[in-house]
C-alpha cells in the first residue's frame, strides 16, 4: 500500500438486520442512551450525541447479521476516486457513485467485501443539531467481524480501501484503521462470517463508567468488564442485547501517529494482554460464543447484479 492509496474517510456506523429487530428499539433508547433520529417501514435509526444522522440502524429482516457498515467520505472527487479504485482491483461494487434516497441522503457507492458483506461510502450526508448529553454515547467506535478468511478479508481492507494494520492479537485477529483511530474495523479468524461486536464510545472515563452505572441500575449487567484492553488501550465493558448481538461500551482508544506506530503482535497467553487493569480477566467460554455471532449469508445474490442497492 502506497500514500497514494486513496482511504475511507472514516466509520460512521452500522445497519443491522434480524427478524422483529425494530421490536428493541426500548433497549437502545431507555438503557444504551441511543435517540430515535428516524423510523418508517420496519426502519430505526438511531443517532448518538454527535452530528452524524445515525450510529445504529435496526432493520426487520428474515436473518440475523449486517445490513451494511457505513463509512464517510470527505467529498465527491474523494469518493469517486474509492470507486475508481475499487474497480481497480476488480472488487465487486454495487453500481457506479450517485445521490442516495434514504433518509440520510448524500452521494456514494456500495462495495461487497470477500465475505459478502455489504460497505456502505457516503458524503454529503444529512447533518444533525449535536445534542451532548452526560454519559450517552457519541459515535461508534469501531466495528469486529468474524470471518473464515483473516487474511484475504484484511488484503481487501488495507489494498482496495487503504485500511492500515494497527496491531494483532496473536494470530486470531487483526485491528485496522482508516484514519487516526486505532481501529475502525477488527477482523477476528473464525469458522463463519459474522457480526462479533459494535462499540459505541464514550467521550470520557468517568460517562463511560457512568453508562456501564445506568445499565446495571436498569438491570443490565456487563457480560464481559469493565476492563481495558492492551491493543487499542481502551477500556471495554459488553454487554448482550435483547437480539443476541454483542455491543460494547468504550472511550479514549488510541490515537495513531503515522510517522511513528509499529504493529505489534499481542499475546492470547497473556491475561494482561486482554485486560490490562485485570479487573475483568479473560473472556469467559460463554462471552467468547456470543461473540462468535450466528452465520451471515452476506449479499451474494447482489452480484453479479450491479443495478446498486439502496
Amino acid at each position: 500500500m502506497t500514500d497514494s492509496m486513496i482511504r475511507a474517510g472514516a466509520l460512521r456506523g452500522i445497519m443491522m438486520r434480524g427478524p422483529g429487530l425494530t421490536e428493541t428499539l426500548p433497549f437502545y433508547q431507555d438503557m444504551w442512551g441511543l435517540c430515535l433520529a428516524h423510523a418508517k417501514d420496519g426502519v430505526a435509526l438511531l443517532r448518538g450525541t454527535g452530528a452524524e444522522p445515525f450510529l445504529y440502524g435496526l432493520r426487520d429482516g428474515d436473518t440475523f447479521g449486517i445490513e451494511y457498515v457505513h463509512f464517510a467520505m470527505p467529498d465527491q472527487e474523494t469518493t469517486d476516486a474509492l470507486y475508481a479504485q475499487c474497480l481497480d482491483r476488480s472488487a465487486r461494487v454495487l453500481g457506479p457513485p450517485a445521490d442516495f434516497d434514504d433518509w440520510a441522503g448524500g452521494y456514494g457507492f456500495e462495495v461487497l467485501d470477500p465475505d459478502h458483506r455489504r460497505l456502505r461510502f457516503r458524503t454529503q450526508a444529512r447533518e444533525l443539531t449535536p445534542q451532548p448529553d452526560w454519559s450517552k454515547p457519541k459515535k461508534v467506535s469501531h466495528v469486529v467481524l468474524n470471518t473464515p478468511d483473516m487474511e484475504g478479508v484484511q488484503a481487501f481492507y488495507e489494498q482496495t480501501l487503504g485500511f492500515r494494520a494497527s496491531d494483532y492479537s496473536a494470530d486470531q485477529m487483526v485491528f485496522l484503521r482508516c484514519n487516526s483511530d486505532h481501529h475502525s474495523i477488527a477482523l477476528v479468524r473464525n469458522n463463519y462470517a459474522s457480526v462479533n461486536h459494535v462499540a459505541f464510545e464514550l467521550p470520557t472515563l468517568d460517562e463511560f463508567m457512568r453508562a456501564i452505572g445506568r445499565m446495571k441500575q436498569k438491570g443490565h449487567v456487563p457480560s464481559w468488564g469493565p476492563g481495558r484492553h492492551g491493543p487499542g488501550n481502551n477500556p471495554f465493558a459488553y454487554f448482550v442485547s435483547p437480539s443476541g448481538f454483542v455491543i460494547e461500551f468504550t472511550s479514549e482508544l488510541q490515537q495513531i501517529d503515522e510517522a511513528t506506530h509499529t504493529a505489534q503482535i499481542w499475546s492470547r497467553d497473556d491475561p494482561e494482554a486482554m485486560d490490562r487493569w485485570m479487573t475483568a480477566g479473560p473472556p469467559t467460554p460463554a462471552q467468547r460464543a456470543v461473540m462468535q455471532g450466528r452465520p451471515d449469508p452476506g449479499w451474494p445474490a447482489l452480484w453479479p447484479n450491479t443495478g446498486g442497492a439502496r
